[in-house]
């Protein structure tokens, strides 16, 4: 049995099932953690507690951390859109654990789905999360947040709303910031090497590829200089 559990879920796919908007938003929750000691963490809940809750505890894993790329409601809970979207709080309240995220995204998940301060662990980029055995590390690639995180678990990153197998997280809402993400996609994520396998936080594009197959054929990465990156989204 390989130690690693991972589960990719897909809103309206895999939980959510009868939410048109889940399913049009095309959200992915992830499921990581240590199959030999039966605990994972989730990534990301969002739009269907009970739901998530129901697949961990059918493959007969107990999860016991929460961890957050970002803090926009569709990620976390909240409300946006005219919709009351189930989260963290849910979570807490159902299955209660930690919430893992990096130091600056922490207000905004308070303010977004208001869980305690004290239900919260703020991290720094280079921190490892550890589940069981297995590690997660996290990596602070801001430009669609200031404190949006990738998650980097042996050959694979997890990369939220920094960067879709088609596409880059939107940079036009309340703390974007393209000069960030600009360096983010260029520098911050350059040392990911071509054969790690990307899992992003929506389904634009696709579920999965390597990294080298998104640098050949994502546009974000075509456009080389900073002023040009600019007006991609002008």
């Amino acid at each position: 049995m390989e130690k690693l559990y991972f589960r990719q879920l897909l809103s309206g796919r895999d939980f959510a099932l009868n939410n048109d908007a889940a399913q049009h938003m095309g959200n992915f929750v992830y499921l990581i953690g240590d199959r030999e000691k039966n605990v994972c963490i989730v990534i990301d809940p969002a739009w269907d507690i009970d739901g998530i809750l129901a697949l961990a505890n059918k493959d007969n894993m107990k999860i016991i951390g929460a961890l957050a790329t970002h803090y926009h409601p569709d990620h976390v809970g909240g409300h946006i859109f005219g919709m009351n979207i189930e989260g963290l709080s849910q979570l807490m309240a159902k299955n209660p654990c930690k919430i893992h995220a990096h130091r600056l995204e922490k207000e905004g998940i308070i303010s977004v789905t208001h869980v305690s301060e004290n239900d919260i662990v703020a991290h720094d980029s280079g921190d490892v999360i550890m589940v069981g055995d297995i590690a997660i590390e996290l990596l602070h690639t801001p430009g669609h947040t200031p404190g949006s995180c990738c998650f980097r678990i042996k050959n694979a990153l997890l990369s939220g709303d920094t960067l879709f197998l088609q596409g880059c997280g939107r940079v036009d809402l309340p703390g974007g910031n393209v000069d960030e993400m600009y360096r983010t996609i260029h520098e911050r994520l350059g040392s990911i090497t071509p054969s790690t396998v990307v899992y992003p936080g929506h389904a634009y594009g696709g579920e999965h590829e390597t990294m080298s197959e998104i640098r050949t054929n994502n546009q974000v990465f075509k456009y080389l200089d900073q002023a040009s990156f600019r007006r991609l989204f002008s």
